[in-house]
């Protein structure tokens, strides 16, 4: 019987994802050593060495920016996420901030605890003070949505229904996304566009260089005055000192945010909360569940679902035994793949090859045992970044 995989546990991942892990062929803890895998939630694995014996990384959850994503891609270790499984959490959280900030609910909060005296008293100046906490009422307002991915079009579609405009903006937007956006969604043709037109702005983007610092001073002046900023997605998006200036200038009403920073400390226009956009106990099992299953299925089959640096890869398996190869995507690497088994006697059953922008990724499925000297074969073509035997379970 083949050795069980081991998986590295970092953070706390939920009981319900790590229990699909079968007790039998996987070991399973925060101190396996020589992991197969690694499970994390929101540990810096930049700051971690990464054993060469690991062969992939989930992310219990959507952002992937505390791995070190490029590195893994360079040594042909697919990193997977679990994109869409927090969403609803993420959605109604978004919503919660959008009414925090039309109804003035965090100063008029602080305002009546503040309070003292008896009930007269009390009566007499919350009489006086409410009018200080006058607010808005959503239907009818224009939320600008960035990013229309799983959560902004579960944000659209509440939006919708609590009688809001929605204008929505993505340049990546996929085609499964694209079915899943409700129709009465306008789509504008800039960031700028969303930002002249609206009157609350999301932001529903990922965290990458293209990104940072997606709202800027220069993008900030083309707010509507007295708009309301809410980021529920990555800290990095905002420009935190160019937000305060805005406040100051009263360009922005109010920013609502996920990420409590220094900039922001005290500001009486801004509403941080720790972090807490997948934090329910739906969206951390969620997580896990999706993304214990995709490692369990790379690690036993090959196959490849919801990686961010490896592209889509499923083969129903007919064959029982498998190669799997991560190379670059250069010419002739399937010729060189193929005449290499070849020369081994090997047939070929059946083959399936993939690729994402510089990636590719190759199953083949032959008929007869693959002998060591053929994996070190292969592993030594120029280009080919990993290889994997595995043999029937």
């Amino acid at each position: 019987m083949a050795e069980p995989f081991k998986i590295l546990t970092l953070n706390s991942i939920s009981s319900l994802g790590l229990d699909r892990f079968p007790a039998d062929r996987y070991s399973v803890g925060p101190k396996v050593e020589t992991p197969d895998a690694i499970l994390v939630r929101s540990q810096d694995l930049h700051k971690t060495e990464i054993a060469r014996n690991v062969k992939a990384i989930g992310r219990a959850g959507a952002g992937t920016n505390n791995i070190p994503v490029a590195e893994m891609t360079r040594r042909g270790v697919p990193v997977f996420n679990a994109p869409g499984a927090n969403a609803n959490a993420v959605k109604e959280l978004v919503i919660a901030g959008l009414l925090l900030a039309a109804r003035n609910i965090i100063p008029a909060a602080q305002f009546a605890m503040s309070l003292k005296g008896d009930d007269a008293t009390l009566h007499k100046r919350v009489e006086e003070g409410k009018k200080d906490f006058v607010g808005t009422e959503l239907p009818h307002q224009t939320l600008g949505i960035i990013g229309l991915g799983k959560v902004g079009s579960l944000v659209a579609d509440a939006a919708i229904k609590l009688g809001m405009d929605v204008v929505g903006y993505d340049p990546h937007i996929t085609v499964d996304a694209a079915w899943s956006l409700p129709s009465q969604v306008r789509k504008a043709n800039s960031i700028e566009e969303v930002l002249k037109g609206s009157d609350y702005v999301t932001l529903h983007a990922p965290l990458i260089d293209s990104t940072r610092n997606l709202i800027d001073a220069k993008r900030l002046e083309c707010f509507r005055e007295g708009a309301i900023l809410l980021n529920f997605a990555r800290d990095g998006l905002v420009d935190d000192a160019a937000v305060v200036q805005a406040l100051n200038s009263n360009r922005l009403r109010s920013y609502i945010c996920d990420f409590p920073a220094t900039a922001l400390q005290g500001h009486a226009q801004v509403v941080a909360l720790p972090h807490l956009g997948a934090s329910t106990r739906e969206a951390e099992d969620n997580c896990a569940i999706m993304v214990v299953d995709q490692v369990r299925n790379f690690l036993e089959q090959g196959n490849i679902a919801n990686a961010v640096n490896f592209p889509d890869a499923l083969l129903d398996r007919e064959a029982p035994y498998r190669v799997a190869i991560a190379n670059a995507n250069v010419p002739n690497m399937l010729g060189q793949i193929s005449t290499a088994m070849a020369r081994a006697g090997l047939n070929i059953h059946d083959m399936l090859n993939k690729s994402k922008g510089e990636m590719a990724y190759t199953l083949v499925d032959v008929d007869s045992h693959v002998p060591d000297t053929l994996i070190a074969e292969l592993a030594q073509i120029k280009g080919v970044l990993s290889v994997r035997y595995l043999p029937p379970l």
